[in-house]
């Protein structure tokens, strides 16, 4: 749909917690909030105010993402160098996903989740980045087309895993760990099911792997089964397979 004659769409709109960029941009703009008012505000600072912002994280997520078509989820390191076989491997993801016919999710920072999402931008695909307030790190990157930043860990994670059919999850620190984990939990608790989990560097992911099978399993803290609740490649064009494979696309 064209704009309104003497009017053009802005590069980025931004309502609320939402960031809108690119094809993402919708007409028109939301009431501006209201101003603070002067008084006491210790107010703002007591849980039953924080049950408030939680819910309202909660909706403004599940009315951001519920029309998205299905996707997937990219997870790595906000610290992979652009110039890194890593990154080039993110952009390759990101574009293959979206070829397959998938949008892409990621935490919409630096590193490995700007490659995924500079992938799906590249290929002309939809581009989303759920960010979080954290003290040491930038907002969204510039690739991400429809974005939201959040205050939680927990409501942030239950849109990654709520509005994604699989994960691929590139090397990545403590952060990327979590978010392994708590996929792979959900699918072996069954509170997620046809989940597809894909690990994407094996030497990256070698010692982890070991540890698992030879510490955690031989001591009995879980079963060899577990094992199968994810896949390890070093190749892209099977990393797509398998995280797409189940979704019945």
């Amino acid at each position: 749909m064209s704009n309104p004659e003497g009017t053009r769409r802005p590069k980025e709109q931004r309502t609320g917690p939402v960031v809108r960029r690119r094809d993402q941009v919708q007409p028109g703009t939301s009431d501006q909030r209201l101003l603070d008012t002067e008084g006491p505000s210790g107010w703002v600072h007591t849980d039953p105010w924080r049950v408030l912002r939680i819910q309202s994280e909660f909706i403004e997520g599940f009315g951001t993402l519920a029309e998205l078509p299905p996707a997937i989820s990219v997870f790595g390191s906000a610290r992979t160098p652009q110039d890194s076989p890593e990154y080039a491997a993110g952009v390759e993801i990101g574009k293959a996903l979206v070829e397959a016919g998938f949008a892409v999710i990621t935490g919409g920072g630096p590193g490995a989740m700007q490659a995924a999402n500079q992938g799906a931008v590249e290929a002309k695909g939809i581009s989303v980045g759920l960010g979080i307030e954290l003290p040491f790190e930038q907002g969204l990157n510039q690739y991400v087309d429809l974005g939201l930043n959040f205050r939680y860990f927990f409501v942030r994670k239950t849109m990654f895993v709520k509005y994604a059919q699989g994960f691929v999850v590139l090397p990545g620190g403590l952060g990327t760990l979590d978010e392994l984990f708590e996929a792979l939990t959900l699918v072996q608790t069954t509170k997620v099911t046809r989940f597809p989990i894909v690990l994407f560097g094996t030497q990256y992911w070698s010692g982890l792997v070991d540890w698992l099978k030879n510490t955690v399993i031989a001591q009995g803290k879980a079963s060899e089964a577990d094992l199968l609740l994810f896949h390890v490649t070093d190749d892209v064009e099977e990393a797509i397979t398998l995280v797409t494979k189940e979704t019945g696309k």
